[in-house]
């Protein structure tokens, strides 16, 4: 039996109609979009297509569309050259209180360079605390990044209030929404939002890895991290990666044209899922801040008494069940994960998550199979323990 693969918070497929479209610039259409000849200009036509598909799923002009190698570039670009070109204008930035490493770094690297920088928190329901972000807010705040869904805890956060708070306290801010789990799966329009810039990651959403971008909803000052070229109008210079571009711009476009029907299906898989694991001693499904906002349906912490997470985890994949018992990112760190500790759980509670992630492709028979194999683990694992 292959198999079943339930990480897809950390990657997902590659789409075959992504797959069919990047082949030619696999083979065949290696020009460099730079070029005059007709291989450049061809690979420069495929670039700005792209472009269009990214812009249109997004709601936004294509100009505002600027390819990166993935959602950690995207963010490091967001952050850093957001506040650094506003620094005139004050150097008080805002962080989220469970961000993806690729935000939090680059925040603490302008922290090195004077910039105050602040957390948000979580509510005593592990939703946004949007009165502890008011109290803030500043006027010479310069950059708020929150984002809209957590990679880890599956959490949605109401984003679109906490920018309205953020217009009427710090007119100077700029909003920044890291959407590489929500896009695909919820509204992500910048505009609808009410956000500057969001990024997107293209191997969450059955695209390539290594391909990315930062989106902006209209004009916005942004000192770029890379130079030598005017590539992406000089925000990200360097060749790009035309194929990973290509996959990127197929991928958003079905992301965004299934979405809806994406949701339900996610919906049907995740209530299959939590209604078999809640028929398991000692396991507890991890949905915090639903009374404000429904979480994710692709991503469905639990926490497991007993042995740690990645001993389950291993003894899962020997049945051929395959999760993580983190982020990714976050995987080969000791330490507690930072989202996790905003949500309030202890080390060794931390330590005991696992975290199945659902995808479009995955079905309700393969989510209760896997707690299935999950309650025949937990069988095993308190039976060594007594």
């Amino acid at each position: 039996m292959d198999p079943l693969y339930l990480d897809n918070a950390a990657t997902t497929p590659l789409a075959p109609e992504v797959r069919e479209a990047m082949a030619p610039y696999l083979g065949a259409e290696f020009g460099n979009p730079s070029s005059r000849h007709p291989l450049g200009v061809r690979a420069e036509a495929a670039l700005d297509l792209a472009r269009a598909r990214v812009a249109r799923a997004l709601g936004v002009r294509p100009q505002g569309v600027i390819f990166t190698s993935g959602g950690t570039e995207a963010n490091n670009l967001a952050v850093l050259g957001i506040a650094r070109a506003a620094q005139r204008l004050g150097r008080h930035v805002l962080v989220g209180p469970t961000e993806h490493a690729s935000v939090r770094a680059p925040a603490l690297q302008l922290a090195e360079e004077g910039f105050e920088v602040e957390f948000l928190r979580l509510d005593g329901e592990g939703s946004l605390d949007l009165a502890d972000a008011e109290r803030k807010l500043r006027p010479d705040t310069v950059l708020v990044a929150q984002m809209l869904a957590s990679n880890e805890l599956g959490s949605v956060y109401p984003l679109r209030e906490l920018a309205r708070r953020v217009r009427a306290s710090s007119p100077r801010a700029r909003i920044f929404a890291d959407l590489v789990q929500a896009f695909g799966k919820l509204e992500c329009s910048p505009l609808e939002l009410g956000v500057d810039a969001v990024s997107l990651s293209a191997h969450k959403i059955h695209g390539p890895k290594g391909a990315g971008a930062l989106v902006l909803a209209g004009p916005l000052p942004l000192r770029p991290l890379v130079f030598g070229g005017d590539q992406e109008r000089g925000l990200r210079s360097g060749t790009q990666n035309v194929p990973a571009a290509v996959g990127l711009g197929v991928a958003a476009e079905l992301a965004e044209r299934e979405r809806e029907t994406t949701a339900r299906r996610l919906a049907e898989v995740a209530r299959a899922f939590v209604e078999a694991v809640r028929e398991i001693p000692g396991a507890r499904i991890l949905r915090l801040g639903e009374r404000t906002l429904p979480p994710l349906d692709s991503i469905v912490p639990v926490l497991v008494s007993g042995a740690p997470a990645e001993v389950r985890m291993h003894h899962l994949e020997q049945r051929g069940v395959l999760v993580s018992s983190a982020s990714a990112c976050q995987s080969k760190s000791r330490d507690i994960s930072p989202a996790h500790k905003a949500a309030g759980l202890e080390p060794d509670q931390s330590r005991r998550v696992l975290r199945f992630s659902f995808s479009r492709y995955t079905t309700p028979d393969e989510a209760r199979r896997a707690a299935q194999v999950l309650a025949e683990v937990s069988r095993e694992l308190d039976a060594v323990a007594r």
